[in-house]
């Protein structure tokens, strides 16, 4: 920092103690050729949050890695679940309680993690998670029966998974303020390039190799992620304080409280369409096994702009609360036209503008989210309490939605009608939060 001069104690010009104490990171990173401003003082770096471009986007590199071997791998659940189907000889519906309750573990275990984050526990927490990662994956390609794909891909690899996603939310989240939401739609791309290279490793490899082996290459894959992403992490250092895992006091918050709320309803009707895409397409439209993997492919493929796009918008012209709310509504809208898709070109055109609303949503809300705290201290705890609400609906909706096919006899109305339905409660619930927040309460 360059030393004071008297002169700036009394600068009007924005480079006083003012400026100097409130200046964040997207400053550092988005070095331009003005001189910076005068520091009147030596402020704590924690306070300053002096970060180089290099660390900050390290960061986020570090955190698409994590969404990479975790959600990258459960967006191409569509694939596992029609070979289990096939292998184990169970219903679509039993298959789906495994990836529930896998995607149920990375949210709900961020009620725990969480607070390890702010307690300074980051790294112990990555390399926790990714050992279980790895070992879930390998003990997956051994599976022969139902029980033990559930404590494999669901249990093992679940907690895996719960240890990396609120850490890895918060770590972007310290190292931006402006610029967060489209820091962590960066990382978040993890989830359809995973989502896209994992089904392709399927492709590839199955028949030459056999579908153990796949799972097992996927797994080094994984594994060398881990090693990378050990070594570039550089979390961000906060006030350590010992706290409860949950602050009941948040949720007196009635911006807070409807937030929560809202995203329950809305997560529990948007995957169901990641889990039976797949089995709709061979059922109702006659889709052959390679045309449904192509399926899945063009969903995690239009996730990339619904994430990049959504989230730069919501940073440079609405603000990320505002952006979201429309793509909820669209979420909601499009899983009701699906009642309507009949024929192989309305069904791409579904899953394309699905995949777009779906992955703007999945982006936003954590950043979203993390504007309801402003405690940096407290981020992660605050961050995980919701991903604990938003587990109870990953963990009940897909099999839920599988209920609803066997009740209407192979009929996908009731689902349909079930996704649309809760997701426009959620879409309600979700604006009262906004106004809330606008009014300050």
């Amino acid at each position: 920092m360059l030393p004071l001069k008297p002169s700036d104690l009394n600068n009007d010009s924005g480079s006083g103690l003012e400026t100097a104490s409130n200046e964040m990171v997207d400053y550092d990173i988005e070095t331009d050729a003005r001189s910076p401003p005068v520091a009147p003082l030596q402020l704590q770096s924690d306070d300053v949050q002096e970060h180089s471009r290099l660390t900050a986007w390290s960061q986020v590199f570090v955190a698409f890695l994590l969404v990479f071997n975790g959600f990258g791998y459960f967006s191409s659940f569509g694939l596992f679940e029609s070979q289990w189907v096939e292998i184990l000889h169970s219903s679509p519906s039993a298959i789906a309680w495994v990836g529930s309750l896998m995607i149920f573990l990375l949210f709900f275990l961020g009620i725990y993690s969480g607070p390890m984050m702010d307690a300074g526990h980051f790294r112990s927490l990555i390399i926790c998670g990714l050992v279980f990662q790895i070992i879930g994956v390998f003990t997956t390609s051994l599976v022969k029966s139902y029980w033990q794909l559930i404590l494999a891909q669901g249990i093992v690899q679940g907690i895996g998974n719960g240890f990396h996603f609120t850490p890895l939310v918060t770590l972007v989240s310290l190292y931006f303020d402006k610029n967060r939401a489209f820091a962590l739609s960066v990382s978040a791309c993890g989830a359809p390039i995973g989502g896209i290279v994992f089904p392709l490793i399927s492709r590839q490899l199955s028949d030459k190799i056999g579908y153990p082996w796949t799972i097992r290459v996927m797994g080094f894959l994984m594994g060398f992620n881990g090693i990378v992403i050990v070594l570039l992490a550089r979390p961000k250092k906060v006030k350590n304080e010992r706290r409860s895992l949950v602050d009941l006091a948040a949720f007196k918050e009635l911006a807070y409280l409807f937030y929560a709320i809202g995203i329950f309803f809305t997560l529990w009707g948007l995957y169901i369409a990641y889990f039976y895409t797949s089995t709709f397409g061979k059922a109702k439209i006659g889709l052959s096994d390679s045309d449904s993997l192509t399926l899945l492919l063009v969903l995690n493929a239009a996730g990339i702009p619904g994430r990049l796009i959504p989230a730069f918008m919501g940073d440079r012209l609405f603000g990320p609360f505002n952006t979201m709310l429309p793509f909820v509504m669209g979420v909601s809208i499009m899983l009701l036209v699906w009642m309507r898709v009949d024929s192989t070109g309305g069904f791409y055109a579904f899953v394309i503008i699905y995949g777009v609303c779906a992955n703007a949503v999945q982006t936003l809300f954590p950043s979203t989210l993390s504007t309801f705290t402003k405690d940096p201290s407290k981020m992660g705890q605050r961050i995980g309490m919701v991903f604990g609400v938003a587990s109870l609906a990953c963990l009940t909706g897909p099999p839920l939605a599988g209920v609803m096919i066997s009740v209407g006899h192979g009929s996908y109305l009731y689902l349909q009608l079930y996704g649309g339905v809760s997701v426009l409660l959620g879409f309600v619930l979700l604006c009262i939060s906004r106004f809330f927040q606008f009014r300050g309460m």
